[in-house]
This record gives structure tokens, sequence and C-alpha cells, in this order.
């Protein structure tokens, strides 16, 4: 899960991470009483749940309370990346000496953390990693036993040149660390951490990212959630259970198990098709899946066929069989259907579907490719 700027900066702010002064805008009027209240030169910022903000217009400085309330209308009527901007971030125009980077990430592969940093903050830590990555410091952390201090102050010493910046960022990155475990995130960076002309140092951006299967254990983390973030298909398949992705194309996919989801998305692709979704029924054999899976796909005006991929191991093939059934009666299915079942109780399954006048097939391609020529 993804939440906005002020709201990242908002929990830094909680743990006692210096952000300074911010207002959140929702007009153009409330922008402007925000300027009049900070004084001086202020940043006005979208708050997109996508980065690119500034290549696309997105950022802009106001010196004065009319110049905040006219360049945050221009933001307020921009749509960047598919998203329109419903509210902006003000704050004052920083006194920046220099910017560094801070971010904290899962490290799969070895199973730690990682603390990366750099001097050369305020850029693409993406592009700076591919062009410059002797210019990134790397820190593992091990969460089953804590931060090597040690070791972190020998890193710090890479990125920050004066003891009283590499001080305050030790307490910073230890806060990162707190938080990080406290709201189960799976990233939490700041970017820029800027360098100010009084000395401090501060958190002038916040991206921070939860891991979605622990939300459940943190219910104000989930209460920031932002609509914007998911369709309003994703949002009915999270209730009903499913993990599902709106995609581009034109052929609704519905698969159990998420290997074999992506492997069918695939075999669409080679056919010459396209997948309009990704959609996993899971490993239940609960027909009612099946019913809110057509709902959500049939609810889609792009697609032009619809794709039943199933390989029955805990999932039943005559479960998923009486499931379409059901979404018959339910859901006006106007769209070429073709349906593959194979595995547990396929035998059954298909005789359930054929007595209904649906055909299921078992072989995987010639099902791919009769959606595909049908759509």
């Amino acid at each position: 899960m993804n939440i906005h700027e002020y709201q990242g900066k908002e929990l830094f702010a909680s743990y006692g991470i210096d952000i300074g002064p911010q207002v959140v805008a929702r007009t153009p009027q409330e922008a402007k009483a925000a300027q009049e209240k900070m004084g001086g030169t202020v940043v006005i910022k979208a708050q997109v749940l996508v980065g690119g903000r500034g290549k696309a217009g997105g950022v802009k400085v106001a010196k004065t309370a009319q110049e905040a309330e006219q360049k945050a209308k221009e933001i307020l009527d921009l749509t960047i990346k598919g998203l329109k901007v419903e509210k902006v971030l003000v704050v004052p125009a920083a006194d920046i000496k220099k910017e560094y980077y801070l971010g904290l990430t899962l490290d799969r592969f070895n199973k730690k953390l990682i603390l990366m940093m750099s001097a050369s903050g305020g850029v693409d830590i993406e592009e700076l990693a591919v062009t410059k990555p002797e210019e990134i410091i790397k820190f593992p952390i091990d969460a089953s036993v804590g931060i090597d201090k040690d070791g972190l102050d020998k890193a710090l010493t890479q990125v920050f040149e004066k003891p009283e910046l590499i001080s305050q960022a030790r307490d910073v990155i230890q806060t990162m660390y707190k938080m990080y475990l406290e709201k189960e995130c799976s990233l939490v960076e700041i970017n820029p951490y800027g360098y100010l002309a009084n000395g401090k140092l501060q958190a002038l951006d916040a991206k921070v990212n939860f891991d979605d299967n622990a939300l459940f254990k943190n219910p104000e983390v989930e209460a920031m959630r932002n609509p914007e973030e998911n369709s309003a298909d994703e949002i009915t398949a999270r209730e009903a259970g499913l993990s599902f992705v709106s995609m581009d194309g034109d052929i609704g996919c519905i698969v159990n198990g998420a290997g074999l989801a992506m492997a069918t998305m695939d075999i669409i692709k080679l056919f010459g098709g396209e997948p309009a979704n990704f959609l996993d029924v899971g490993g239940s054999s609960n027909p009612n899946k099946v019913v809110s899976a057509i709902k959500i796909i049939m609810n889609n005006p792009k697609v032009r066929g619809i794709l039943i991929n199933i390989f029955g191991g805990i999932t039943r093939c005559d479960d998923i069989a009486n499931g379409l059934l059901m979404a018959t009666k339910q859901v006006d299915i106007t769209v070429p259907l073709v349906v593959r079942l194979i595995g547990t109780n396929d035998k059954e399954g298909r005789e359930i579907l054929q007595k209904a006048g649906i055909e299921a097939r078992t072989d995987l391609n010639e099902a791919v490719k009769a959606i595909v020529a049908a759509r």
C-alpha cells in the first residue's frame, strides 16, 4: 500500500523526524491561505500516488499569496499519469545547502533490510544506481539482531561530511528503522534529506510503502489508504477475497494460483492477445468467488472475451463449474467465454458445464487460441 507524501511526512513527524511546516490544500483558496500563514516563498506540490510530478508540472514555486492561488489552481487542474490531482501540499521553500538521500527497504535475496544512503539526493535514485552506483552506500541490517551501530557510523562517514550531520542522520536512521518494523513497511524513503542553512537536516519529502499482508495488524495504517490507489474493481475484488490487478487488454482472465495466472497472461500474449486483468481466485473452492470474478470482469467495458483457466488441486473443478453456472444466472455474459478445466474433479466439472451447453477444454494452448480468435 502506498500513501501520499503529506501522509508519509505526518507519519515521520509522529516519530519525531523533523519535516518542517506543511499544509494540505484542496482548493486554490486554501493554498493562498497557507502561503499567507507561512509567509515568504512556498513550494506547491501535487499529491498523487505516482512519481514524475515535477516533470509533469506538478511542483511549482510561489512567492506571493496570489501566485500560490494561481499555481495551486494550475496543479489542481492536472491529471498526472492518469490520476487527477485532488490536493496539493504547501510547504515553505527551504534554504538548502545540500541534498542527501536515505532509504530503507527489504533485500529479499539476502533476507535482510538494506539501508541506502547517498550524498547525491534529490535525483532519481534508480537512475543514479545505474549511472553512478558508487555514489550509493548500502548498509545491511539484520532485523533479528538490530543495527550494528559501529558499522553504521563507519558508513555514515562516507556520506555526511560533518560530525554534527552524522549525529543527526544516525538518529533519523534509527527512527526510520523503528518505524519500518512497527508499521510493517516495505519502503521508507527521504529524498531529499536536506541540509539547511540553519545547520539542520530535514525530511523535505517522504515516500512510505506498506506490506499489504500486514495491514490487518495495523488498522491505523489501513485507515490511511487512498481510494485512488485502486480502481473500483480492485477494491471490490479485495473485499471478495480475490487477488486482482487491472490491465489494458481485452481478454478477462480467471485463474487459480498466481503463478498459473502469470503463465496464462504470458500465453495469451504469445498467441497475439492482451490480458485485461490478473485475477487469482486462490485455492478456495467457494463457487461465490467465481460469481464475484465474473461480475468484476464484465464490469470492464474493454473486455471482449473471458478465459477461465483452472488447474485443480485444492480448488475443485466441479465447484468452479457450479460457480460459473451461478454467475450465468446473475450476470449477462455478452462476450465469448472459453473454459479450461484440468485436475481435481475435472471430469465432473466438464460434465456440469456440458449439460449447461458450455464446452470445457483440457488443453491450455487450444483454450487460449480459441479466446484470442473469438474476441
